[in-house]
């Protein structure tokens, strides 16, 4: 194993974990959109959009994970939709369109956080 693949390894595990995760949400969005509509605060009517692009987001990040080497860019872009996504979860309801739930915040948070082990991946691997 080369030292940068070696390197990059807390990164490409980040990813790979943000993918699955972000995939796996977004079919259960997709599956359960009207039953969770009540507990997640989303209308059935944004479930099924948010719940679609997450899955292609999770294989986004997935397909990133799995390229031989790891390209900065990709990663840049992956920590500023995250970034993006949790200010997002933060001002939709504060703009009147959705309601501040938990699931907004635990969202918030949850997207942050790998923001910030991504980043952290990035400064381990020399990205």
């Amino acid at each position: 194993m080369s030292t940068l693949v070696a390197r990059t390894d807390y990164l490409r595990t980040v990813l790979r974990l943000d993918g699955w995760g972000t995939g796996v949400f977004g079919v259960v969005m997709l599956a359960g959109a009207a039953a969770l509509s009540g507990p997640l605060g989303l209308p059935t009517a944004w479930s099924i959009p948010f719940g679609v692009a997450m899955v292609g987001g999770g294989l986004a990040l997935l397909l990133i994970a799995g390229y031989p080497d790891l390209v900065p860019s990709h990663s840049v872009a992956v920590i500023g939709v995250n970034v993006v996504s949790a200010l997002a979860l933060l001002v939709l309801p504060f703009s009147g369109l959705l309601d501040l739930t938990g699931f907004m915040l635990i969202g918030a948070v949850w997207v942050a956080v790998f923001a910030a082990l991504e980043v952290s991946g990035m400064r381990r691997g020399g990205l």
